[in-house]
């Protein structure tokens, strides 16, 4: 369990700095020594929290209209990767997070960072990869903030709009997850309730750093954090 609290306060500092993350940075990591049935929900349930302590802190600042767009396509997607959750066996998926996790390592480390303003046609495909993954693997922010990067040109925007939506969109696969009864194991409910410290201790610390540190460079470090998890996901998957 101590090693388990150590990696949510390092993913929740990552958060703090970069407003997104906690999901890619965690899972991967409690992925190595707990199955995705306890992980998964632990990180939403964490991350929900969060996000609806910031996005209520900024309210004025979110984008309904985007978050309008998206949601639809986010249940979708949730429900589609709740079924996979359930019924997938653990190798593939682990396979599947691993190169998930890897493709956004590599794409900090290079800035691959697209320009020019996206359709809103894109929402569609950006809601349902994004609703889906964050059940299937616990990170469903890298599509949402990818089409909201190329939406909103206003950071603080994009840092209030995703933490509704995921508000919004993480609420609805916690009730996904209730049905399923992949909330109600006591040790995932322990293990809530005593992370909720150290996920306050890191977004408090993210923050403070956030204001000496450049994003691009942070963004470079959690590359290559990302790269290094999905590495060990993979070898994980092939022992």
């Amino acid at each position: 369990m101590t090693l388990v609290l150590c990696i949510l306060m390092s993913a929740y500092f990552i958060r703090g700095i970069t407003g997104f993350g906690s999901g890619l940075i965690s899972v991967p990591l409690l992925a190595l020594s707990q199955p995705l049935q306890f992980a998964v929900p632990l990180v939403l349930a964490l991350d929900f929290t969060a996000s609806l302590v910031l996005g209520t802190s900024n309210r004025q600042k979110a984008n309904w209209r985007e978050i309008k767009l998206l949601l639809p396509f986010g249940i979708i997607g949730a429900c589609a990767g709740a079924f996979a959750l359930l019924s997938l066996p653990t190798q593939p998926v682990l396979v599947a997070l691993g190169a998930f996790t890897m493709f956004f390592g590599f794409r900090n480390i290079f800035g691959l960072q697209p320009v020019g303003l996206l359709s809103r046609g894109w929402a569609i495909p950006a809601g349902l990869a994004g609703g889906a993954a964050g059940t299937l693997f616990g990170t469903g922010g890298p599509p949402y903030i990818m089409y909201l990067t190329r939406r909103l040109l206003d950071k603080g925007e994009v840092r209030s709009t995703f933490s509704w939506l995921f508000a919004l969109d993480g609420g609805f696969r916690l009730v996904v997850f209730l049905f399923a009864g992949l909330l109600l194991e006591p040790k995932l409910q322990i293990a809530y309730l005593l992370g909720l410290a150290p996920m306050a201790i890191g977004l408090y610390i993210g923050n403070k750093v956030h204001l000496d540190m450049t994003s691009e460079g942070m963004l470079k470090v959690v590359g290559a954090l990302l790269v290094l998890n999905g590495a060990m996901l993979f070898l994980k998957a092939a022992i």
